[in-house]
């Protein structure tokens, strides 16, 4: 099942983290956060700005990588795949990038279950990523979506990246919270 919310929605952050209650359901070890973009277009910045924002204002206390210090590229994201699935086997791994999508879906926050393409809206086909998918619908398909990526509005990107990031925080903590009370 796929859930999705708009950006504006002030209950967006928390429908975002009980969706990926949903499809992650119980899990054992913290999840692993792959944020794949590059801050070269402002609509492609989304996973890196989700990253940065987990870094600095969450302190977010599992593994992360893609901030807009060090990006994952759709490229990149390639070769973690297999990086990640040994480093990390036991951990979920929630994979966030931008996407492109119909007119009317700009601006929706998409948590779908399995793994994501990476740069599927610029007509790249690299192999899929991650376990669950999240994905923030930047801008209209068309032909040659790429060059809509800089006509995407930051502010819209920014607040599509702090609701995913809360969302992915407060994921983290309620896992923190109920490994210590079922460890005690």
């Amino acid at each position: 099942m796929e859930y999705a919310f708009h950006y504006h929605n002030t209950m967006a952050r928390t429908g975002i983290y009980m969706a990926l209650r949903n499809v992650l359901g119980a899990f054992d070890a913290p999840p692993v956060v792959l944020c794949i973009g590059s801050d070269l277009a402002v609509g492609d910045s989304l996973g890196p700005l989700v990253g940065t924002l987990l870094r600095s204002k969450y302190r977010f206390p599992g593994y992360l990588y893609g901030t807009l210090r060090d990006p994952i590229t759709a490229k990149e994201a390639k070769y973690l795949s297999e990086f990640l699935k040994k480093t990390h086997p036991r951990h979920v791994i929630i994979a966030i990038d931008a996407a492109v999508g119909a007119e009317t879906d700009v601006g929706l926050i998409k948590v779908v279950p399995g793994a994501l393409r990476p740069g599927a809206g610029a007509n790249k086909r690299l192999p899929k990523v991650g376990d669950v998918s999240v994905l923030g619908i930047v801008a209209k398909k068309a032909p040659l979506s790429y060059p809509l990526f800089n006509l995407t509005r930051l502010g819209a990107v920014f607040s599509m990246a702090d609701a995913i990031a809360g969302a992915v925080q407060d994921l983290a903590i309620d896992h923190n919270v109920n490994c210590s009370q079922k460890c005690v």
